[in-house]
């Protein structure tokens, strides 16, 4: 059968069964991304984030492919570039075995797109610098790779791995980098390299010497210009990165996103970095605990139509002319802002009563208290006199959520609650959701009994039932596919080289 048809109509057919669209588009999931309820073994149901879709994804995309290379000779030979397109790992010692099948087969790395080098075990197995010369090489033999991940810590190997990227990967357009911060000279260097980012991601660790004692040498005068970068998100220690950032030129940036975790201390100047590219910006994610000046932040970002920021910042109200201006409104915008149609908003820990709130409840009730009164004034201030084109708010954070569905929902005030920031969004025409897009208070068993329900292009999925996207393939149609593989395992060999999962 495989003579039957010809190789083009083959590679057609491959392609949709890897059903790869997804993980090569060059954007990279924010917070504002949809999350999704699937079953578990261990409990009822567990909550799925969009990196862990993606992952699921690239590794049901490689059992295909495998199985395609897996059944016939005919096969191996035209679907061996398929396999090879996307590569991901969770273990970089299997680095050495790919370095290895390029190096006799070199024109396999041609085909290379996408390379993913994920880290399940935080602070546990070996560190990736022991893998650099590995990585590098296959680096050197990638030359039209487009997407590099990498969610382990790096540190020497950045150096020779930023070198080689410069060198020898001029397509790149999205780049995921986790690094000391004390490497930001070589980060520098190697976006002066890359002119064709479109999506950047830099995760900073605190540095390991004296951060007084940091010096970027001849970086320090480097003004970047990178003509196409639309999404930047930067994560930890980047006060130094912003403060470079702010004199670079960044003319097509739409999308910017801080997340700086539980730190409190040496907040990066994030307006000086909107007075030089908030202009143009479309989406803004502003994750930390320190308050910002928020309605600064608004003036400075006029297009804005996504903004997320932490409900748990304590906002000065806009007058305070008396001695009672404290207990006043909060106000949000100095003036209307007209663009904005979706607010996401994080924190939110102690709001319904569950997980830590609960936990706190008995030995400080009073710190929960405080943080749910202002959990309560900032939502009042979410109205259509400040955000007229206002048409959902969004819970983020994964953990609320994940608690509600184990307790059944809010506990104590936290229905009341609840219920009062419910009707608040009903009366002004705004959808109130959790981080699935589905409204706030649906818990995971009642998308069983809505058979009919949709709401625009998000859909609610197990992995035993997956919709096909537009332009996908189904899972009937993969199935299908598979089963003619069976078929013809008579001339079954093993395939040249497996990817670890």
């Amino acid at each position: 059968m495989a003579e039957s048809l010809p190789p083009e109509l083959w590679s057609h057919i491959f392609d949709l069964a890897a059903d790869e669209d997804t993980i090569f588009y060059p954007g990279l999931p924010t917070s504002m991304t949809q999350s999704a309820w699937a079953r578990s073994l261990l409990t009822d149901w567990q909550l799925r984030t969009p990196r862990d879709t993606i992952d699921i994804v690239q590794r049901r995309s490689y059992a295909t492919k495998k199985s395609i290379i897996s059944t016939c000779k005919s096969w191996r030979r035209l679907g061996l570039e398929f396999l090879v397109r996307n590569l991901f790992f969770n273990d970089p010692s299997k680095l050495r075995s790919l370095t290895a099948l390029l190096a006799s087969n070199p024109s396999l790395g041609w085909w290379t797109r996408r390379l993913h080098i994920t880290h399940f075990l935080y602070q546990r197995g070996p560190s990736l610098d022991v893998f650099e010369a590995a990585l590098t090489s296959v680096l050197a033999q990638t030359p039209n790779l487009e997407i590099f991940i990498v969610d382990w810590p790096l540190s020497s190997a950045f150096g020779p791995i930023a070198d080689t990227l410069g060198m020898h990967c001029k397509n790149l357009r999205t780049a995921h980098w986790h690094v000391p911060a004390e490497l930001l000279s070589k980060v520098i260097w190697a976006l002066d390299a890359l002119p064709l980012l479109v999506c950047l991601v830099v995760e900073f660790d605190a540095p390991l010497k004296d951060p007084d004692t940091l010096t970027l040498g001849s970086a320090q005068d480097v003004k970047l210009y990178l003509p196409n970068l639309q999404q930047l998100i930067l994560r930890g220690h980047s006060a130094e990165f912003m403060e470079q950032a702010s004199g670079w030129s960044l003319p097509l940036l739409r999308s910017f996103s801080f997340d700086f975790g539980s730190k409190r201390e040496d907040v990066p100047d994030i307006l000086s970095f909107l007075c030089t590219h908030g202009t143009s910006l479309l989406f803004l994610d502003l994750n930390c605990i320190p308050a910002l000046d928020i309605r600064t932040v608004l003036d400075l970002c006029p297009l804005l139509t996504a903004f997320s920021f932490n409900l748990d910042w304590k906002i000065a109200p806009i007058t305070q002319n008396d001695d009672n201006a404290g207990d006043g409104p909060i106000v949000l915008t100095n003036r209307p802002h007209e663009h904005i149609a979706h607010i996401g908003l994080h924190g939110l820990l102690f709001a319904f009563g569950v997980g830590i709130a609960s936990a706190y409840a008995t030995p400080d009730p009073l710190r929960a208290l405080l943080v749910q009164r202002t959990n309560d004034r900032n939502f009042a201030a979410l109205t259509k006199a400040s955000f007229p084109k206002l048409e959902r708010v969004r819970v983020l954070n994964t953990t609320v959520l994940t608690d509600l569905e184990r307790t059944n929902g809010p506990q104590g005030s936290g229905m009341e609650r609840w219920e009062r920031w419910a009707g608040m969004c009903e009366g002004m025409g705004i959808r109130l959701e959790d981080c699935t897009g589905a409204l706030l208070g649906t818990l995971p068993h009642e998308y069983e009994e809505e058979e009919d329900e949709e709401d625009d292009d998000e859909y609610y999925y197990t992995d035993d039932d997956e919709p096909a996207r537009p332009g996908g393939v189904g899972l009937s149609e993969l199935r299908a596919l598979l089963e003619e593989c069976r078929k013809m395992s008579e001339e079954r060999e093993d395939p040249p080289f497996a990817l670890p999962y």
